[in-house]
């Protein structure tokens, strides 16, 4: 019996160190484990801190975006209102560069009209100098006329007396 109850002590001491040995195992893998569950707690709270200065970052973003939108849109109007005043700086230099070629004509116009008026003084002045040398001629047959009449009346009155 003793043999028996060695057996068994011997077996119930192998099952115990195989329950320790177990229990060891067990215990390193709980310790692998919750060091494991340790790091990925930390990989929680990393991500977590993450994921909140991404929120931030992301919440800044839209802002600038609004803003950029907003810039965008007076932009676009800005642009519209310059392109609507470069139309009109465009139709303003059109208009004044016909107004120029008006003042060019015009100009010229007058300057042939200034020569015409040149040459019709001159003519006039011309007109006027033989005007004045017939009225010369015609008081000049006038005074002969008359003398020559008197002369005549005196021939007359002299031819009755005879």
């Amino acid at each position: 019996m003793t043999d028996r109850i060695k057996e068994k002590f011997n077996s119930l001491r192998t099952e115990a160190d195989n329950a320790v040995l177990r229990a060891e195992e067990a215990e390193a893998k709980n310790k692998k484990y919750e060091q494991l569950l340790l790091e990925k707690e930390q990989d929680i709270t990393s991500l977590q801190h993450k994921l909140a200065q991404l929120d931030a970052e992301l919440e800044k973003a839209e802002e600038k975006v609004a803003e950029y939108k907003t810039a965008n849109v007076d932009g676009e109007q800005t642009k519209m209102t310059s392109e609507g005043l470069l139309r009109k700086v465009q139709l303003l230099e059109e208009e004044l560069d016909a107004a120029e070629k008006n003042v060019k004509e015009t100009v010229e116009k007058l300057r042939q009209v200034d020569v015409k008026a040149e040459h019709f003084e001159r003519q006039v002045q011309r007109l006027e100098q033989e005007r004045d040398l017939w009225e010369k001629k015609y008081e000049e047959s006038e005074a002969k006329y008359k003398k020559s009449q008197q002369e005549l009346a005196d021939l007359e009155a002299s031819m009755q007396d005879l």
